[in-house]
Order: structure tokens, then C-alpha cells, then sequence
């Protein structure tokens, strides 16, 4: 069986090295091309092509595939395997594949079909994620599902969260490429009346409103850490926050007894923490990071006189 691997993030490493380990050939690995990073703005290769470097495995850095149909099917590769890749497939390039291209979905489709599904499962509270492998088509994940692997979503930050999926997208690679090999391919369909969508997530989206519940800003905080990153503003600065809890029952009950506060107000800041009082309830940030600065943890944020009581984050 002849591989091609489409991948770009850190993401997408695993699956890839899994496949690799399991001896499997893995003739071409196609992925997105260089981009500067840094403040030097050093023109970076990206993680996936990082490692087909180092294993001597041909690369495809193709800014739009679409236009390369002839170069990828120069590969003769019988089917190809997609992670967070970043490209939509064109009919053409999906006929190259006689055994099909197969995508490993960060969602239990057909839920969170789409950009963003993993910030999305903990913007929306759920309980549980996962990982889908289905075979690609002209739709938005719309395909057949092949297998299914699930996780509970803890009180993980999406860095965390996305960390714990990569490793079962590699787990899931090398079970569905076991029933390919086997021919034991019965696929399931989606129900597309129970289909929800999400969309990419910019920057914008991850600006804080302190209007809303502790619940809402705590899963918007965890969503969107490392990146975009949450943020608000301090005293005039950019002020990204990383990690915030739901304050304890003893906080609360403190908070709301020593009086009333405007959303964003800071309501204590110490050795304990920072407590933030919200729309309703009140959250304890534990992990910020100014502006231009290095993240730090709260109790090293109020050290440094950098936050006090009565402040208002906006």
C-alpha cells in the first residue's frame, strides 16, 4: 500500500510517525508551504514537513493542491490519509486515490464539522470529543465514517485537550488503515440533520466581555489558550489570560458579601489568586501574560504589582 500523508501543525505529527513506525510506505507527505515566524520573521517549514525531512520523505509544500494534480498523482499512491492538512480536495485530486482519501476529524461527526472543532467542544461545554476517521468527499466532512474514537473533555486548556487528540488521531490512523488493509471498510453515514458547524477562529473572537457568565468566559479562556488567547485590556494594555478556574464556594461567597462589583472588576489579588467578578458569578485567573511580556502565574502577576484590587479588566 502506497501512502501519501497531507498534514501541516504540530497536530498532525503523531499520525503521521505512527503510520511511519507501523512500516507502512509513505511515499509523499504534502502540506502547506513555508511561512516567516518570529519576530525575525524566519521562513519556517511547517512541523509535518519538519519530520518528512528528517525521515527522507518526499514533500509537497503546494499553495494551492488544486493547481499540482499531475504532481501528486506522479506518486501512484493508492490512498492518502488527511490531518488537519488545511486545503480543500478537488474532485480530481480525490479520484487519484483508488483505495480513497481518509481524514481524521478532531469531532464526533457529524457534530462540529468544520475550522475550529476542538475550541469548539469546550466553547460549547461538552463532555465528550473525539476523533472520526471518514472518507473524504466534495463536502464540508460530510463523508462516510469509517471509525470513531472518543475522549472525555476534562479541565483541559485547548492546548491540552488538542495534545490528548493528536495521539488518538495516531491511534486512529493505524486502526482504520488495518481494516483497509483487511478490505473490512463498512462505512456508517452521517446524519446531516444532526450536523452542527464551526468556523475559523480569528483573533477578534477571543476578546473577553466580563458581561458574561463565569461559566461562558472560564470554557472562552480555555478555548482559545495557547492560541488566539484570550485577552482584555489592563489599565490601557493588552492583557492575554492563558488558564482561569470557577472560583471556589468560599471565593464566591466572599466575593458577593463584601458588596456588589462591575463585570471586570478585580475583586481580589494576592497569594490566593486574582478573582474577577463577571456578569454573574466570579472566575480566578491563574495563568497571564502582558502584552510583550513572558506568561506568568497569578500569584507572580500580583508579586510584580502588575494587577491590585478594584482594577477593571475590559
Amino acid at each position: 500500500m502506497r501512502i501519501i500523508y497531507a498534514g501541516s501543525p504540530e497536530y498532525a505529527v503523531p499520525a503521521l510517525d505512527g503510520i511511519v513506525q507501523s512500516g507502512r510506505s509513505v511515499v509523499a507527505v504534502i502540506t502547506q508551504p513555508d511561512k516567516p515566524t518570529g519576530r525575525k520573521r524566519v521562513l519556517t517549514p511547517t512541523p509535518v514537513k519538519a519530520y518528512a525531512l528528517s525521515h527522507g520523505i518526499p514533500v509537497l509544500d503546494l499553495p494551492k493542491i488544486r493547481t499540482h494534480v499531475a504532481e501528486v498523482a506522479a506518486f501512484r499512491a493508492d490512498l492518502m490519509i488527511t490531518c488537519a492538512y488545511g486545503q480543500i480536495l478537488s474532485k480530481e485530486l480525490l479520484d487519484l486515490f483508488p483505495q480513497g482519501v481518509w481524514n481524521l476529524h478532531a469531532s464526533l461527526l457529524p457534530k462540529l464539522r468544520g475550522a475550529s472543532p476542538i475550541q469548539s467542544a469546550i466553547l460549547e461545554g461538552f463532555e465528550d470529543t473525539g476523533v472520526t476517521v471518514m472518507k473524504t468527499e466534495e463536502g464540508l466532512d460530510t463523508g462516510d465514517i469509517l471509525l470513531v474514537k472518543r475522549i472525555r473533555i476534562g479541565n483541559e486548556t485547548c492546548g491540552e485537550l488538542s495534545q490528548k487528540l493528536s495521539i488518538l488521531s495516531a491511534e486512529a490512523a493505524i486502526e482504520a488503515l488495518g481494516y483497509i488493509d483487511n478490505g473490512d471498510t463498512q462505512l456508517l453515514l452521517q446524519n446531516d440533520l444532526k450536523a452542527t458547524y464551526c468556523k475559523k477562529v480569528s483573533k477578534e473572537d477571543a476578546r473577553l466581555d466580563f458581561h458574561m457568565t463565569a461559566v461562558e468566559i472560564v470554557r472562552r479562556i480555555k478555548a482559545y489558550s495557547p492560541d488566539p488567547c484570550a485577552y482584555c485590556t489592563l489599565n490601557g494594555s493588552n492583557l492575554n489570560i492563558l488558564n482561569a478556574e470557577l472560583c471556589g464556594a468560599d471565593v464566591a461567597v466572599e466575593a458577593a458579601e463584601a458588596g456588589s462589583y462591575r463585570p471586570g472588576e478585580v475583586v481580589r489579588a494576592g497569594k490566593k489568586g486574582i478573582t474577577v467578578a463577571c456578569g454573574e458569578g466570579c472566575i480566578s485567573l491563574t495563568a497571564l501574560q502582558l502584552a510583550g511580556g513572558k506568561t506568568m502565574k497569578a500569584a507572580d502577576f500580583v508579586n510584580g504589582r502588575k494587577i491590585k484590587a478594584g482594577d477593571i479588566l475590559e
